[in-house]
């Protein structure tokens, strides 16, 4: 039932008329339309024909021939398939998800999370069904000695899925002759891990007479093979390698638009990469999931809200560390391969892929993987100033010299509670920004980040501008705080994880922190007793943590001054717009002129934004 039900919500993205009327862009909404449809739709006869009908639908784009050899499709006139109506409000919603894509700066097919995430609906829904009819593996041999061309090999007939899960000798791959499968692949996931130093050395080697491929079915759908393809040579991440480009919505209580702040921004936007891992890991749960699963609509419910099976680690908040606990460097990058390989089976005339030899396509896997799993999987999530409501900047801000060398911990001891959940830490964040500016007469809240016990970190002055946080000290480093009083009691583990580990390891990689970097509680370096004993004590423990005296620091040189109204290096945000600038794969200090990377003095600005 949950099969039928997801496709005929596909099919409804695809067929929807355009003009109706249309309701946020929130997941709640796409939850609605799935309960809609389950009401409506109880004994959905399995859906063969609606899945039939959604893949016999007009589409382009690489990834749709993945979705009719991979998702059981076949070959079915549209006009037979008699869909079960929506409300004109959730056809008008289907109708804005339909397809992701990014054009002129705006990003298409996403909608807001009640984490606070964006996420692209798409591959959230093709992870989905992926799940429910099983993982299938696709064993495929490789002969590197010939083209796809030259082996005759062509775009397979929908039916060269069988029901029975196996793939039957088609005209569409006689050559290829993939063995199809289906595997309960999630029963032993691989440990987690996020560094690639055995990525090459963990592909199959390409030179070799006829090695096996295998090839995923939930892996190549949602994450695998749209990693491969923005990769390939002459795509637009060849000339802007990072991934994961934030944006802000227009409003946040009933979202239309989504402008992305990087113009440059691959397709492999945050919110893309969001929903890729959300269909991965919901994915892998239906696929080792028995009769009778739960409805998808209760299923995203909880995902999206207290978590699965009342488990607060099972929600979409720590996809990042969940999806690391589910694949590895070496499986990805196999992955990413054996799909670039299927795809340049399926479509022989691929521009990007018609002329790559498979040792190519082996190192393009091995690009993609590494910069996936350390730029982003490896990353924490952070909220950019938009989303949590941040007022402008009171004035212009003052550019760092960067690489720094110094991350200052705090805590917030006002507000005292943790937060746990998205409405909670965005008040937090609001309250604290403006009692600075309102009541301290500070030009912006004074961190540079804020992290929450609900898996986010929050973007306060960020990466590029000198913060409030560290009297004397603003310009050395970054003011990182933990909010919650942590006098007696110590953040989540997932917090401590963030400041500990994550956040300055990124920080190094992207040249925002130097690789010496030293850690330094706030009362090293002010007389205070921030942040608090038990967190304190904790640090003491921590790799980078420095045990420095105040006078020691007060003796080293400041940097020089700058221009504090240094102009602006091009594409940047519009500092006075609330939103000071994107996370780790925005801008790097080697991209932004001099003018603005010249160093600045420090703040004379108050430390702690309450007595602590």
């Amino acid at each position: 039932v949950a099969q039928g039900v997801l496709w005929i919500l596909l099919g409804l993205l695809l067929w929807s008329d355009p003009g109706t009327a249309s309701l946020p862009l929130l997941m709640k909404s796409v939850i609605q339309a799935l309960a809609e449809l389950e009401q409506k739709a109880p004994a959905a006869k399995a859906s063969h024909k609606a899945s039939a009908w959604l893949l016999s639908a007009p589409s382009s784009g690489p990834h749709n021939h993945l979705y009719r050899f991979l998702l059981e499709a076949q070959s079915l006139d549209a006009a037979e398939w008699d869909p079960y109506s929506l409300s004109p409000e959730l056809q008008g919603l289907t109708k804005e998800v339909a397809r992701h894509g990014v054009r002129d700066g705006q990003e298409y097919g996403v909608v807001l999370a009640p984490d606070g995430s964006t996420v692209a609906v798409e591959p959230l829904l093709a992870g989905l069904q992926a799940g429910l009819q099983g993982r299938r593996v696709i064993h495929l041999p490789l002969d590197s000695t010939a083209a796809a061309q030259e082996a005759g090999v062509t775009f397979p007939d929908v039916a060269a899925v069988a029901p029975d899960g196996r793939a039957p000798s088609s005209p569409g791959l006689r050559d290829a002759a993939p063995d199809v499968t289906t595997a309960n692949i999630g029963n032993n996931p691989p440990k987690a891990t996020t560094g690639s130093p055995d990525v090459q050395a963990s592909l199959p080697d390409a030179k070799a007479k006829s090695p096996l491929i295998t090839v995923d079915s939930l892996l190549a759908v949602t994450l695998a093979g749209n990693l491969g393809l923005t990769f390939l040579p002459g795509s637009q991440t060849q000339s802007h390698p990072g991934l994961g480009s934030e944006g802000c919505w227009d409003q946040l209580s009933a979202p239309q638009t989504f402008r992305l702040l990087d113009p440059r921004a691959s397709l492999l936007t945050v919110a893309f990469l969001n929903g890729a891992l959300d269909g991965f890991i919901l994915g892998d749960y239906l696929s080792r999931t028995p009769e009778p699963r739960p409805s998808l609509s209760h299923l995203l419910s909880q995902y999206y809200g207290a978590g699965v099976a009342g488990d607060p680690g099972f929600r979409s908040n720590f996809r990042r560390q969940n999806g690391a606990a589910l694949t590895s460097a070496p499986l990805l990058a196999q992955q990413v391969w054996g799909t670039l390989v299927l795809l340049q089976r399926l479509e022989p005339v691929h521009p990007q892929l018609q002329h790559m030899t498979q040792e190519h396509l082996a190192q393009v896997a091995t690009n993609a993987t590494k910069e996936f799993m350390e730029a982003f999987l490896g990353c924490p999530a952070i909220h950019p100033r938009c989303r949590w409501g941040a007022a402008p900047y009171r004035g212009r801000p003052t550019p760092l010299q960067l690489p720094l060398g110094f991350l200052y911990v705090h805590h917030t001891y006002v507000p005292a509670p943790p937060c746990t959940d998205f409405a909670r830490c965005a008040a937090n964040m609001r309250s604290m920004q403006r009692y600075h500016q309102d009541t301290q007469d500070w030009e912006d809240i004074g961190y540079s980040f804020v992290v929450g016990s609900d898996g986010y970190v929050y973007e306060g002055r960020g990466w590029y501008w000198v913060g409030a946080h560290t009297l004397g000290h603003n310009s050395r480093g970054f003011g990182v705080a933990i909010v919650g009083n942590y006098t007696a009691a110590l953040p989540t583990e997932a917090a401590l994880r963030t400041v500990r580990d994550t956040l300055p390891s990124c920080a190094v990689r992207a040249g925002l922190l130097r690789p010496d970097y030293a850690l330094l509680g706030h009362r090293q370096v002010v007389r205070t007793d921030c942040p608090g004993d038990a967190l304190f004590d904790q640090m003491r423990t921590w790799p980078h943590f420095t045990a420095v005296s105040l006078s020691r620091l007060s003796r080293r040189p400041l940097p020089p001054a700058c221009n504090r109204y240094a102009s602006q290096a091009p594409h940047f945000p519009d500092v006075c717009s609330g939103n000071l600038g994107p996370a780790f794969t925005g801008h790097s200090a080697g991209s932004i002129p001099e003018p603005v990377t010249s160093a600045c003095a420090a703040s004379t600005q108050p430390a702690c934004p309450f007595p602590a």
